[in-house]
């Protein structure tokens, strides 16, 4: 009898029909309170209908009732981390587990979830048991490697990769990924490939965006090209979307009261580089003038997040929102002007500039580049890396040039001091580059090859993934004569780590075409000097930018060959070196570069030049 009613529960179930399915496991239950099918069905009822705890409180009776079902603990621990608790659910997949260990996508639910608490060796291994149990899925392999790729493996994560498109040739999201790990490895031309391949195969627009930022990397600086791809995308990717609505716009005149509201839409309100450069202004603006509004589409918020919040008039969090409730919330604002401050990046939000929501809007501070969207009417930048009429030609926007600097460095308030020059000690001069390895080619490599070989008994210290990259680094030098012994590499550190490493190098090497920024700073902040190559684009006149706002410009190139020259020559001169390291931190105090008062009503006056030609009829290009 009771069988047939829970056969009866189970049909009811099944199809959808819940209130019924309830019934009959109640009457069961009537009868038999300790039944564990019940319970376990009865609970997954109540999950079903938005009754949590008593979904788990069902379950647990089901297990204590018969402890050694695997499904039923399995179930609990779906419940349980629906619910937030993760820990729990954790143990749980794993008691499921040890009851039946076949399930592969058990496997695949325990990593995610032990990735999800940061127990990432743990995550691994589950995923890797996965994978195990599916040796001709697509998804295992996939999922395996963007666990190994955000633990920094790349090199397995790569093979992975290809093995997931190897199933699965059509696997779009893969071969983004796959252009992610390359990239960051400095197999720069290949990851421009496989994005190629994820926006033929219709990926998220994320591919798209990636495979625009990695054009800045490519050796040959070519600003034109890099323009025309752009068109393209916004042809594509930015069409704007059949909601988009004229922009609010708010009467102002010259002696209007109201302050301007300037939006400021980002994903990176948090420990990010762009958060850092970006904290100076919103601590130092101008709030009787200027009402801030903060979009923020940060994924994971930290300390750093509140204290944005903290200078902020109105915060809303976009995150969750579609490109077209994003650009209404925006227009409902009633925004003056909007600011991007990402481009390209990860998890920019450019489409929602595609629908207009504000009357004026800008780029600026993500890099030194272009959106490729001409509802995006300015970008700030400087002199410097935006000569007028240089190459004004490359970009959509209408250029605002600030009068000093695009960056303001934030010195970290628990600094390292600044030590001796290594050299004095050491007998030998130490070369470095902390950049994102990403920036480093084969080009880059043959000028500072060339600086070793000139430089007597001197060391290359680099910041380099672990595996084949290093490798590639070592051969590129034993077959210019360099010993590889001479190289030493650092990966990722925590920051004070990061800055402690300046206390062994002597002089610093910038990459080309894309220049160390922010990382020049830092350098320069540390008492290391960084000889720098300027070429035709912005992003590879950082570094002639920076020095020049420190008055160091002979320090930046304008030819391959220059740049060796200066670089060894600089080595030579160890009173020059040692006079820089005790003086170079002073003079970036004494600059614009960390005046951020200065910075804010640069930044404010450009604001002011917008609304200006904007009322003029001057929308931009």
């Amino acid at each position: 009898m009771l069988q047939h009613l829970l056969d009866s529960a189970i049909e009811h179930h099944r199809a959808g029909r819940l209130a019924e399915a309830e019934a009959i496991y109640r009457q069961i239950l009537s009868a038999q309170p300790n039944d564990p099918n019940a319970l376990h069905l009865l609970g997954l009822v109540s999950h079903q209908i938005g009754r949590g705890d008593q979904a788990v409180d069902l379950i647990r009776r089901a297990i204590a009732a018969n402890p050694g079902i695997a499904d039923i603990h399995a179930n609990l621990a779906v419940v349980l981390s629906e619910q937030g608790q993760i820990d729990e659910a954790i143990d749980a997949y794993r008691r499921a587990l040890e009851l039946n260990p076949s399930p592969a996508g058990r496997h695949s639910s325990l990593a995610r979830l032990l990735h999800q608490v940061g127990r990432f060796a743990e995550a691994i291994a589950a995923f890797r048991q996965a994978a195990a149990l599916q040796p001709d899925s697509a998804e295992a392999p996939y999922n395996l490697a963007k666990a190994l790729h955000e633990n920094d493996e790349f090199d397995e994560a790569i093979v992975l990769y290809r093995k997931a498109l190897a199933l699965r040739p059509d696997y779009a999201q893969a071969f983004n990924n796959l252009g992610n790990a390359l990239k960051e490895t400095g197999q720069v031309t290949e990851a421009i490939e496989c994005y190629r391949r994820a926006v033929d195969l219709k990926a998220s627009p994320r591919a798209a965006s990636n495979l625009l930022y990695a054009l800045y990397f490519l050796p040959e600086d070519d600003p034109t090209r890099i323009r025309r791809e752009h068109d393209a995308w916004a042809q594509t990717q930015a069409r704007p979307s059949p909601r988009t609505a004229d922009p609010a716009t708010r009467d102002r005149d010259a002696g209007s009261s109201t302050r301007i509201r300037i939006g400021y839409v980002s994903p990176d309100f948090r420990r990010h580089v762009v958060g850092f450069n970006m904290l100076p202004l919103f601590r130092e603006h101008d709030h009787g003038g200027f009402e801030i509004f903060c979009y923020s589409n940060v994924p994971s918020p930290d300390e750093l997040t509140d204290r944005f919040r903290s200078y902020a008039d109105q915060w809303r969090d976009i995150q969750s929102l579609t490109d077209d409730q994003a650009a209404d919330v925006i227009r409902a604002d009633r925004i003056d002007i909007l600011v991007d401050l990402a481009l390209h990046m990860s998890d920019n939000r450019l489409p929602v500039f595609a629908r207009k929501p504000a009357a004026v809007q800008a780029t600026f501070a993500g890099y030194p580049g272009t959106t490729g969207l001409r509802t995006v009417d300015y970008r700030l930048t400087d002199p410097y890396l935006d000569p007028p009429g240089n190459q004004d030609n490359d970009f959509v926007e209408t250029p605002i040039r600030l009068p000093d600097s695009f960056w303001c460095y934030d010195p970290p308030s628990h600094e390292p001091p600044v030590n001796e020059l290594p050299a004095a000690s050491n007998g030998f001069i130490t070369l470095g580059c902390l950049n994102n390895f990403s920036k480093v080619n084969a080009l880059i490599l043959e000028l500072w090859a060339r600086i070793l070989a000139a430089v007597d008994r001197s060391r290359l210290l680099m910041l380099a993934p672990p595996g084949s990259s290093r490798d590639r680094v070592r051969h590129h030098l034993l077959d210019r004569g360099i010993d590889p012994a001479r190289v030493e590499f650092v990966f990722r550190q925590p920051r004070e780590q990061y800055l402690r490493t300046y206390h062994r190098i002597d002089l610093g090497l910038d990459t080309f075409p894309y220049n160390g920024h922010t990382t020049t700073i830092d350098s320069l902040w540390m008492g290391v000097p960084v000889v720098s190559l300027a070429g035709s684009g912005a992003v590879s006149r950082g570094g002639l930018s920076i020095l020049s706002n420190i008055c160091l410009s002979e320090l930046a190139a304008s030819s391959p060959d220059e740049f060796v020259r200066i670089a060894v020559a600089l080595a030579g001169e160890l009173s020059r070196l040692a006079e820089l390291r005790r003086t170079l931190r002073t003079r970036l105090l004494s600059f614009p570069l960390t005046n951020a008062k200065r910075f804010a009503r640069n930044i404010e006056a450009a604001y002011l030049t917008m609304l200006s030609q904007h009322g003029a009829g001057r929308q931009g290009r």
